[in-house]
């Protein structure tokens, strides 16, 4: 005896067809790229003494021994160069290695000050007439340092025991005047600049002629 067919449940039933976006084989996406913070903070530091010493990427790659792709690549952090490719950088750029390793992120300080709108700082007793003009202030790094632009007033008379910490830089704008630094002079006019460890009695012992100004600027360590 035959057996009888069952009919199927779903007699009209086609086969399914699926949109093309969803069978089509998509190409697999490249991994994310990731950099590494160091590789970028030496990319960037590469690339900002690059651009201070007006070189071109080519013409460093060329003088490194580098190509200009794996040039491109440190400078955008996306490798990390050996050593040996750091000195050849280095020698291509005139700077010692260790510059590539400076964290100059953390070091933002920036000030411009406009002629005549430096602070005045008041002086009194035997300075009061040095007018003492400061020129901007930088808040970070080890280094502190202050930019006075100096004119004596009329009034002013010689002072020789100027004594502090750091060492100072004078520039003389105008005048002309006797500079004492411990048991050694100088004649000093316009033009002429002095550098010295502060730490020693110093200052103008005579004034000459004209008005005496000078630019003075204080190194010290922060403690």
């Amino acid at each position: 005896m035959a057996r009888r067919q069952l009919a199927s449940p779903l007699p009209t039933a086609r086969p399914l067809r699926l949109p093309a976006s969803v069978t089509r084989v998509r190409p697999r996406q490249p991994a994310p790229v990731v950099r590494s913070l160091s590789a970028a903070r030496i990319g960037a530091q590469v690339r900002a003494l690059r651009m201070a010493a007006d070189v071109s990427g080519g013409a460093l790659a060329k003088t490194s021994g580098i190509s200009a792709s794996m040039l491109s690549r440190i400078e955008r952090g996306l490798v990390s160069p050996s050593v040996e490719t750091l000195e050849r950088l280095a020698n291509g750029l005139g700077v010692p290695a260790s510059r590539f390793f400076g964290d100059q992120a953390r070091r933002t300080d920036f000030c411009h000050v406009r002629a005549g709108q430096g602070v005045v700082v008041d002086r009194v007793g035997a300075v009061s007439d040095y007018r003492y003009e400061l020129l901007g202030h930088l808040l970070s790094g080890n280094l502190f340092v202050e930019p006075y632009l100096v004119t004596l007033q009329p009034g002013a008379d010689p002072y020789v025991t100027f004594q502090h910490p750091g060492l100072k830089f004078l520039y003389f704008l105008s005048g002309e005047v006797m500079y004492r630094y411990g048991g050694r002079t100088a004649e000093v006019r316009a033009g002429d600049s002095l550098l010295f460890d502060a730490t020693a009695l110093h200052g103008i012992e005579t004034i000459h002629s004209g008005t005496v100004s000078y630019l003075s600027v204080v190194f010290t360590l922060r403690e």
